[in-house]
Parts: C-alpha cells; sequence; structure tokens
C-alpha cells in the first residue's frame, strides 16, 4: 500500500508527538494534493504561533480563511472564533448571538460544559469538509494539523463522549454527524509522524492503540521524518573506527563520520520497530541539511511524499 492514498480522503488528520514535524508534514501533504488538481484547506488548531502558512512561504492566516498559495488555504482554528460561528449557525442571527454570547454570565456558563471548546472547534474544522459550493465542495480535501498526542485523542473523543451522556437535541444531533464522519474510512483517515527515535516511537506505538481502540478512526499512513542517510557499508564502518584514533584532521573527520554512522544505524533499527509494531503505509522523509526551515524544506519534504517516501522502501 502507499501513503499518498491518504490523499484520497476529504479529511486528512495529521498528528505525532510535539516535535516531530506534523506541520511540516500537513504542509508537504497540502502541497502534494494542490498539485494535483485539488482545493486544500489546512486547518491548525488554537495554535499560539502558526507554522503552516510561514512554511508555505505566506504570512499567518489568523482566524480568517487566508489563500497561502494557490489551490492552499490555510486557517488557525480557535475556541473563541469557532463558538462565535457556532453560535451564529445556530442562532441564525448576529443580534441574538451578541445578546446570548456576548453575556457575561453565559459566558462563565459554557466555559464550565465539559467538552464545549473542543466540540465547537472540532465542529468548524468537519464543517468546512462538507461545506458544498454550487452543489460540489468548497475543499477538495481539509488537511488537519492537529494537536500533540494526548491532545489529539481528547479533542478527536469528543463526539463519541458526549453521545455517551448528552440527552437528545440540538447538541447530541451535532455530536452524531461529527462522530459518523470522524469513523467514516471512506472520507475520514489519519496518519501519525514520529521520528526515528526511542521516544517518539513510543508514543507513535501508544497513539496507534488508542485511535483503535478509543477513536475507531481509519489509520492510513505513518511517516518517518528526518530519516539520517546510511553513507557507509559495514566494512567501510569497520574502516572508520581505526581511522578515528588517526591525527587530527583525518581522525576528526573520521569520528564525525562514524557518529553519522552510528546514528544512521540506531534510526534504521527504531523505523525497523515503528514498521513492525504499526503495520502501516510507510513514508520515510529525509533528515535535510538546511539551516533554516521554510518553503524549501517544505518542497523537499513534498517530493518525498510524491514519491511515496522512496527513502525509506526497501
Amino acid at each position: 500500500m502507499d501513503p499518498r492514498t491518504l490523499l484520497d480522503r476529504r479529511l486528512a488528520l495529521v498528528t505525532g508527538k510535539g516535535g516531530v514535524g506534523k506541520s511540516t508534514v500537513s504542509a508537504a501533504l497540502a502541497l502534494v494534493a494542490a498539485r494535483a488538481g485539488k482545493r486544500v484547506l489546512v486547518c491548525e488548531v488554537n495554535a499560539s504561533q502558526e507554522r503552516v502558512a510561514p512554511l508555505l512561504g505566506a504570512p499567518p492566516a489568523g482566524t480568517v480563511i487566508r489563500e497561502a498559495r494557490p489551490g492552499i488555504s490555510t486557517v488557525n482554528v480557535t475556541p473563541p472564533e469557532a463558538m462565535r460561528e457556532y453560535g451564529l449557525m445556530v442562532l441564525k442571527f448576529r443580534t441574538i448571538y451578541e445578546a446570548v454570547f456576548e453575556n457575561r454570565l453565559v459566558r462563565y456558563f459554557l466555559r464550565a460544559v465539559p467538552a464545549l471548546a473542543e466540540l465547537v472547534v472540532l465542529g468548524k474544522i468537519l464543517n468546512e469538509v462538507r461545506l458544498e459550493d454550487r452543489g460540489r465542495p468548497r475543499w477538495d480535501l481539509v488537511v488537519v494539523d492537529a494537536p500533540a498526542t494526548g491532545h489529539a485523542v481528547q479533542l478527536l473523543r469528543v463526539p463519541s463522549a458526549l453521545l455517551d451522556t448528552v440527552p437528545p437535541g440540538p447538541l447530541r444531533r451535532d455530536a452524531e454527524w461529527m462522530q459518523a464522519m470522524l469513523v467514516d474510512p471512506a472520507r475520514t483517515a489519519l496518519a501519525i509522524v514520529t521520528l526515528p527515535e526511542e521516544m517518539p516511537v513510543n508514543e507513535a506505538i501508544e497513539l496507534d492503540q488508542q485511535v483503535r481502540g478509543l477513536l475507531g478512526i481509519h489509520r492510513e499512513a505513518l511517516f518517518v521524518n528526518a530519516m539520517p542517510e546510511s553513507r557507509f557499508s559495514p566494512a567501510e564502518e569497520v574502516r572508520l573506527e581505526a581511522l578515528a584514533r588517526a591525527a587530527d584532521p583525518l581522525g576528526a573527520a573520521a569520528r564525525a563520520a562514524r557518529l553519522q554512522a552510528l546514528r544512521a544505524g540506531q534510526a534504521r533499527r527504531y523505523l525497523a520497530r515503528a514498521r513492525a509494531a504499526l503495520d502501516l503505509p510507510t513514508a520515510v522523509l529525509p533528515l535535510l541539511p538546511l539551516a533554516t526551515w521554510g518553503p524549501e524544506a517544505v518542497e523537499r519534504i513534498a517530493a518525498s511524499i510524491a514519491r511515496g517516501g522512496e527513502e525509506g522502501r526497501e
């Protein structure tokens, strides 16, 4: 199977341990999809500092959907703005919304409702998935740069949790259609991003168990990011060990090369562990020698994804 099938869905959820490159992968997926002719929206979730739009070479979008590149728009979905949109959608009239939702006592009550902030944020995102313009979907693909592992599970679990506790009414109806969309494998798929290192791989395995056991969302792909290149054969690595004892500058160069070889070998072992434990179509993305992280990095990661993550294919 090919991890690029993730782009055949209407909703692609991207998550993993913090710092593994979720935003880069989200931006690169959007780039691959847009170049295939899709209209793409990338949603960040309550980001204190937006990353996706700058990675695509555009200024931060804020809470209003803005085009970052041809075919790609971005937005930062925050609880206050999502609550405002939800209130206007339910109450229909701005004056009623302002009288109800802008009331200080009402706002205090709403903050006390369990998981309401997560529900309206998720509802805003999923509503973009189902919106239509002139009889066709507004977006061919919505990519969600989801929060890190634990927060992502908490966010995505909200609809099913509400179905267990909320009586019939508008809130339950919203939870029902959201949950139906999330667990529909024809529309929604989840991708896990990790690094070829011990803690990120362990967290990716735990996340995968939670997705299968708690969420029931279809898992589609594993992205192993920042994979160092294997540059030396076993015989060459033995030779490097001997050369490392030589006088500098040869010794220093040999020690640096040996360190790279050791890191690449360790990364291969963690890659093998992740593949065996998760059993998902895997794209292995290269470790890039770049001083700054921006559009060039996204272009190169997108090119790797477009090839199906060939760096890690055996």
